[in-house]
């Protein structure tokens, strides 16, 4: 039941989008697109390792253009939908067309090296833990940091920033505080309204705001906030163990995990043993 959409449909409806797609994803995607038959789960499998890409595709079909009831977040079912000539087009709409300069692109690599590792992370942990939002738990891990590329593109010395910020997380400093100091905003607010403009379901954008915000979250003993714990407990796991703080942070230590750890923990009933043995599990499975 793919309704295709045309390029200039396709154009209108990602007024706003801005996250850069990884360069070497674009050139993987185009290949696949020119092949006599394009494959569509290739696609999806590509698609779905890219933030800027995969918040294009599911703002597309969570438009009013397919007038879905409920709005998606899985990459292969909005690819599914979609069909391959709106794939194509949407590929063609977010060509970069040289607009990053090889110093961005250096220095994004970080930023997307880590998203697809902790959208795999997030995964992986969902289907231990037997949650039922698998697929949600991935789109977080790709999508919980959509601000930062944002950030970089309006404040160049944006990255050592952010170093500084997770240098000195803690119980009395969360990370988006550091940046709140010197921009007066933050990549956890920036992706919110990333998200939202994403058309993303508006708990994964609540999810995304509050990222950095896991203390009070889990400091709160009441029933309350049970959806947004169940994605911030695997979130928060996924960075620890995909060493986020060493990635984005530049630090050796993840002082963020050291303060909110025993009660995201505690929260999902795992003990520090059984956990430290699903992060040795889970980094050779990624081979960390």
């Amino acid at each position: 039941m793919s309704q295709e959409l045309s390029a200039e449909q396709i154009q209108h409806a990602l007024q706003g989008i801005s996250v850069p797609p990884q360069p070497q994803i674009m050139v993987d995607l185009q290949f696949e697109q020119y092949m006599p038959d394009p494959d569509l789960e290739v696609i999806a499998k590509l698609i779905s390792q890219d933030p800027g890409l995969s918040g294009a595709l599911l703002k597309l079909v969570n438009s009013p253009y397919y007038g879905l009831t409920n709005k998606i977040a899985s990459i292969q079912r909005a690819v599914n939908l979609l069909g391959s000539r709106s794939i194509i087009n949407l590929i063609n709409a977010q060509s970069i067309k040289g607009e990053m300069s090889d110093d961005t692109i250096v220095t994004l690599n970080r930023f997307w090296d880590t998203a697809q590792d902790v959208a795999m992370t997030c995964l992986t942990l969902a289907k231990r833990i037997g949650s039922q939002a698998v697929d949600e738990a991935y789109a977080l891990g790709l999508f919980h940091d959509c601000g930062v590329p944002l950030m970089l593109k309006r404040f160049p010395e944006y990255m050592s920033v952010l170093e500084d910020a997770y240098a000195s997380a803690g119980a009395e400093q969360r990370v988006v505080d550091t940046e709140n100091q010197v921009f007066n905003t933050n990549h956890a607010v920036v992706g919110y309204y990333t998200a939202k403009s994403w058309r993303l379901p508006e708990h994964l954008s609540n999810a995304i705001a509050n990222h950095h915000n896991a203390l009070a979250v889990f400091s709160d003993d009441s029933a309350r906030n049970s959806q947004l714990k169940n994605l911030l407990a695997i979130l928060k796991m996924a960075e620890h163990i995909c060493a986020s703080y060493r990635v984005l942070g530049n630090q050796s230590i993840d002082h963020e995990w050291n303060t909110v750890g025993h009660l995201v923990l505690d929260y999902v009933g795992l003990s520090e043993y059984d956990f430290e043995n699903l992060k040795q599990t889970i980094r050779e499975l990624g081979g960390h």
